[in-house]
């Protein structure tokens, strides 16, 4: 038996650090694998299955298909109506009467409200009565040069009196053809005092009460009117579409324009595209479009946000597949294909336009071969797999520790 002045000597001393430095190299890869498999889980190509090597993964398949697939290009835009008119008096006067209720829908020509006729009435009267009388004066000068040109042919008046009773009757008609203008006037003034809706469209909040006293520079006016139906919404699109919108507006058939609520949730209206702004926004590197609706039943309001979709293009005979089956990886997108002995294959593809949850397939796929759309976290290059019927329920999965959900 050792003594401890034998462990303790420097004889044995190397020996110890060699078992401190062991056990620190076990704790390192201890804490290492810890940290590669308990904390983040295993790569994926050396996970433990779920399904132990040989079983059958259940998987559900869809066949891809041939169909036809609506190119479009979604963006924002703002309800705008085509025609907004702030409606105002024309004259100074005091409001007697309010025709027309708040949020009223109005045709063009209708009354909406009357102003004070009486001073402008007067003013007719006044202007009438001057016609009345230059005309009487330009009767009398026409009949008193009619007798006077009779004399001087008889040569008992001088052509300087025919002359003087000529200028007089030219005086007199140019002031009836300001009478005209004076009474035309008038009777112009007078028709101001019915204030008009210059449009049809819906009215908004009442700016005035009857028994004010209004002036036609008032900046707030009577009531607003917007031309809900037809309206218009404008947005924008990206630059980078503008060849492909060009493309469809310049075919002769406007393309059709879909207006969905802020959620995309429910289509509001369809219109068409109706123009185009000519010039690109460069700081934002958009460009204007207007899409006209019909709105008959008034889902569009003005000032609304809504979603647009702009249909650019229809896609006949493309090969299309449910998106859900597409994977992507580092080196692109890929779908599982089923071969004919019930394994599956990793199969490169190339994307084309999508609709909805369809996607069509450029390249690397042919309809009616069987894709996976359901398991493919289970499956590897080459997996058995097990189809579920529709409506069918998959097995459990079985782990290290017996089966789990």
């Amino acid at each position: 038996m050792s003594s401890p002045d034998t462990l303790s000597s420097p004889a044995h001393a190397p020996s110890r650090w060699k078992l401190w430095i062991a056990g620190f190299v076990l704790l390192a890869a201890a804490g290492g694998a810890y940290w590669k498999w308990g904390a983040t889980g295993p790569a994926p190509q050396e996970r433990q299955r779920f399904f132990p090597r040989g079983q059958a993964v259940p998987v559900r398949v869809v066949p891809a298909t041939t169909g036809l697939i609506e190119v479009e290009i979604k963006a924002l835009g703002t309800v705008t109506p085509i025609n907004t008119v702030t409606v105002r008096s024309r004259l100074d006067g005091e409001l007697m009467r309010v025709l027309f209720s708040e949020g009223q829908s109005v045709g063009a020509g209708q009354v909406l409200a009357e102003i004070d006729p009486r001073p402008f009435q007067s003013q007719l009267n006044q202007v009438l009565g001057q016609q009345q009388e230059n005309q009487a004066r330009l009767k009398n000068a026409e009949g008193d040069l009619e007798r006077y040109q009779k004399l001087m042919a008889e040569g008992l008046i001088t052509k300087q009196q025919v002359t003087t009773q000529e200028a007089l009757v030219q005086q007199y008609k140019g002031a009836l053809q300001a009478n005209d203008a004076q009474v035309a006037n008038a009777r112009l003034q007078l028709a101001y005092t019915k204030i008009v809706a210059p449009i049809g469209g819906r009215l908004g909040l009442r700016q005035v009460d009857a028994g004010n006293l209004i002036r036609g520079g008032d900046a707030n006016g009577l009531v607003v009117i917007t031309q809900m139906h037809p309206i218009s919404v404008i947005f924008t699109v990206p630059e980078a579409e503008l060849p492909a919108v060009l493309d469809a507006y310049r075919r002769g058939k406007r393309p059709q324009v879909e207006a969905w609520d802020r959620s995309e949730a429910s289509m509001l209206a369809t219109g068409t595209l109706q123009t185009i702004d000519n010039q690109i926004d460069t700081t934002t590197g958009t460009i204007k479009l207007r899409a006209e609706f019909t709105n008959s039943d008034e889902k569009l309001f003005p000032n609304q946000f809504v979603n647009m979709r702009l249909r650019v293009q229809t896609l006949q005979g493309a090969t299309v597949i449910p998106a859900a089956a597409v994977q992507r990886a580092s080196f692109g997108t890929f779908v599982y294909v089923v071969k004919p002995d019930n394994t599956v294959t990793i199969r490169r593809i190339d994307l084309g336009p999508a609709q909805g949850d369809r996607v069509s397939i450029v390249k690397g796929l042919a309809p009616a071969e069987q894709v996976v759309l359901e398991g493919v976290d289970d499956l590897t290059e080459g997996a058995k797999i097990e189809v579920i019927p529709e409506g069918g329920v998959a097995p459990r999965r079985v782990g290290a520790g017996g089966t789990r959900p």
